[in-house]
């Protein structure tokens, strides 16, 4: 079943030139190609670290003239054969990860190692910076919005596609982390901010420290709920936390911004017996120091989301424990999609945090 849509469409495309401005230009609609599919029109979606990593060059595996995006809600124009939980009018959350719910990871809810999903949406596959777009395996990785989100209100709802996951799934659980303990969070980006909410929205940490060397975003930090402040601009984070502890280290240390200083920083400041939490995507070897690591009995943990916790987050969301609009600093329309990256890319000019592209076409 379907309703009728244009065959070309405006997205945002892998340049594959090494700049951070994808090439925005008319594409095929996608379509239907397993009856496990749905296509959405794309109401909103952002942008994500990932997605200037890819342009970068730094994902080998994601080709040139692919469609970006990972992230973002709308309303289902076509659905496959096998398609039963949702029909056409629907609106939906799109998750980053896709999963069959068949495979072996997917029964341990590894999704983000499914055999047949994973991450692959802007990827692998076609992704969401575009008018429409296909989602695999429908009914087990769309979730359905609710009918008095409206509007605005659903912006904080496309925070949930990736995010506020992640912060949450690789930064705060696998970092084992527990209500009270003492919290630290390397790097003040969105997806460090993200940790910071769900951190305070969930575990209610007696310290919860975060690093940065820019001040405006030390600053958001603090609005966001950090109870302590450390600026790195004269490489001595690790001093700094160690002196506010006592010299006792923090309980967690979650790395938020994938270069080798992060890693250092957490290493230097975790307790004996604490906890290491990689969420940052680094593009270069560190050094783990396990000649100066191997007695403090720390534990680390290191990679992709699988977004199980969606629904939680959702009613966090709904209740207004969660407060997701906070990550928002900036608003365009799909038709400004350069825009919207040259903003998003330049955030130490800009003050972006992420944004919210909405389809106007």
């Amino acid at each position: 079943m379907e309703t009728k849509v244009p065959k070309t469409m405006l997205a945002a495309t892998y340049a594959g030139d090494g700049t951070c401005v994808p090439i925005v230009k008319q594409v095929p609609t996608p379509k239907i190609l397993e009856p496990t599919d749905v296509i959405i029109r794309v109401h909103k979606t952002t942008i994500c670290g990932t997605d200037l990593h890819i342009m970068r060059g730094a994902v080998k595996s994601c080709e040139k003239g692919r469609t970006l995006g990972h992230e973002g809600i709308g309303h289902v124009v076509a659905a496959g054969s096998a398609v039963k939980k949702y029909k056409i009018g629907d609106r939906v959350l799109v998750p980053c990860i896709t999963r069959c719910n068949k495979c072996k990871f997917c029964k341990d809810k590894f999704y983000g190692h499914c055999v047949d999903g994973g991450w692959i949406l802007g990827h692998t596959i076609q992704g969401m910076q575009a008018q429409y777009a296909r989602v695999p395996h429908a009914d087990a990785s769309c979730y359905r919005l609710p009918n008095d989100v409206q509007d605005e209100e659903e912006d904080p709802y496309v925070m949930l596609s990736d995010i506020l996951p992640t912060g949450l799934e690789v930064g705060l659980m696998d970092g084992d982390v527990k209500k009270g303990m003492t919290i630290g969070i390397v790097g003040a980006g969105p997806v460090g901010l993200a940790a910071i909410l769900c951190a305070v929205a969930m575990y209610e940490p007696s310290r919860l420290v975060v690093v940065d060397i820019n001040e405006e975003r030390l600053r958001v930090a603090k609005e966001f709920g950090a109870t302590d402040l450390v600026n790195n601009k004269d490489d001595d984070a690790e001093d700094q936390i160690m002196k506010l502890t006592d010299d006792v280290g923090l309980d967690v240390v979650v790395e938020c911004i994938g270069i080798p200083v992060g890693w250092r920083v957490c290493q230097n400041s975790v307790r004996a017996g604490g906890s290491i939490a990689i969420l940052g995507v680094h593009g270069k070897p560190v050094t783990l120091n396990l000649e100066r690591m191997w007695y403090r009995n720390f534990k680390m943990s290191a990679g992709m989301v699988h977004c199980f916790t969606i629904e939680e987050l959702m009613k966090r969301i709904k209740n207004k424990k969660l407060h997701a609009k906070k990550l928002i600093s900036h608003k365009f329309k799909m038709s400004e999609l350069e825009k919207a990256y040259h903003t998003f890319a330049n955030a130490h000019l800009t003050g972006s945090l992420k944004v919210i592209i909405e389809n106007d076409l």
